[in-house]
């Protein structure tokens, strides 16, 4: 094979299958193994975006403030709604955590979790951007993900009615 696309979903997203085909001398269609590290660890893709200046969601790694309730516990290393947690009062969050840690260490072989500040109704809008080894980007405007249930995506539209 001279280049392989891994389509969408949980190989798309792993940077082992990146490195080997680097290694094997075959184009991955996709990031390279070091973008896909960092975009995978929610708190490295944190980090990498407040360095670009992009606002983000404020987080913490223990408990936050009282002020900032409600929150959501979330898995360092997961995506897929797993390891996720809603939790309105300080009172509960040790549990949330814990819970929340379990599932991510099944699910993803990563126990790390963190504390978000919940949003309510929130859109999610995602761009996607395409990009060659010779420099040429193109977007592929937008799409809204708003709707969800157990934060999974239900309905992808583009282009958002937002």
């Amino acid at each position: 094979a001279d280049a392989i696309h891994p389509g969408y979903g949980f190989l798309s997203e792993n940077a082992a299958l990146s490195a080997a085909c680097d290694e094997a001398g075959i184009v991955f269609i996709g990031p390279a193994p070091e973008t896909i590290r960092g975009m995978g660890d929610k708190l490295e893709s944190k980090r990498l975006i407040e360095k670009a200046r992009v606002p983000v969601v404020p987080s913490w790694n223990g408990e936050p403030p009282d002020s900032e309730y409600p929150v959501l516990v979330k898995a360092t290393g997961g995506g897929g709604g797993k390891g996720m947690r809603l939790v309105e009062r300080p009172r509960d969050l040790a549990a949330a955590m814990a819970s929340a840690s379990r599932e991510a260490a099944a699910a993803f072989g990563d126990s790390r979790v963190f504390v978000e500040k919940y949003i309510r109704h929130p859109r999610h809008i995602e761009f996607q951007i395409l990009g060659d080894s010779h420099g040429n980007y193109v977007h592929c405007f937008e799409r809204e993900c708003s709707i969800q249930r157990r934060h999974q995506k239900i309905i992808e539209e583009a282009p958002s009615p937002a």
